[in-house]
């Protein structure tokens, strides 16, 4: 009898290593017909340790979709087998990002401090947006120089990167003025803020909508710090979502 029991518990203890999630996340996996989608949502339920609720989301987000649009055919492999590895700046960012945990219906008016403050009430849902190795730093954070005073929305750390992440919020289209703004909080932050053993500082303008050639131009071709990102306050269908990421 006990050596029933002895094997039984090792079969369980076996199980349980293979299986690290619950029967309903494997339900809902299994659903996913893409063999590389399926198995990077399984590692990082993993890693993460997604609720069944959180992985829906993730999944109806379309993150997978979202990481993999810039990524070459090998990098897309990678994510199935290792899923998302932070190993740059551009393996941080998202385009677009989904807020739709906000509440905000998709055509009301808000302002950017009424953006800015529902992402604080709801900071622990955006970090998951955002992604791996996130920590909050501060809201309306002032710098000054000459007598002047500017404020950077909210500014993040990234403890994979080991760099200040900047986060700027614009209502509307992206300016050209708007990254130039960015690009100063950036120059701030490095010669004055970052330590010498961190990284780069990085500088995320998210916006509404935005020009790709504004953005082009705007910028030095060997950008590796700044980044414009729309944002969507609600889920968009996945023929919406398509049409959205391919534009």
């Amino acid at each position: 009898m006990a050596n029933i029991v002895f094997r039984k518990s090792k079969i369980q203890q076996t199980l349980s290593a293979e299986f690290k999630l619950t029967w309903s996340h494997y339900l809902k996996l299994m659903r996913i017909t893409n063999v590389n989608e399926r198995n990077f949502y399984e590692i990082e339920s993993i890693k993460n340790n997604w609720s069944l609720r959180e992985l829906q989301r993730q999944y109806d987000s379309a993150l997978y979709t979202r990481l993999a649009i810039s990524k070459n055919k090998e990098e897309i492999r990678s994510l199935g087998q290792k899923g998302q590895i932070i190993e740059k700046n551009k393996d941080l960012i998202k385009d677009p990002y989904v807020l739709e945990f906000l509440g905000l219906p998709e055509q009301s008016f808000y302002s950017e401090s009424d953006l800015e403050q529902k992402l604080i009430d709801k900071l622990e849902h955006f970090l998951l947006e955002l992604g791996n190795g996130f920590t909050f730093v501060a809201r309306q954070k002032r710098i000054t120089f000459e007598e002047r005073h500017f404020k950077i929305d909210l500014v993040f750390y990234n403890r994979i990167l080991k760099c200040f992440v900047l986060i700027d919020l614009k209502i509307g289209e992206l300016k050209h003025q708007d990254i130039g703004q960015m690009q100063m909080y950036v120059n701030y932050f490095d010669r004055e803020v970052k330590l010498e053993d961190e990284n780069k500082t990085i500088g995320i303008i998210l916006c509404q909508d935005k020009s790709e050639s504004v953005v082009r131009y705007t910028l030095p071709e060997n950008n590796e710090q700044i980044f414009a990102s729309k944002y969507l306050t609600v889920l968009p269908s996945e023929k919406d979502f398509i049409k959205i990421i391919e534009n």
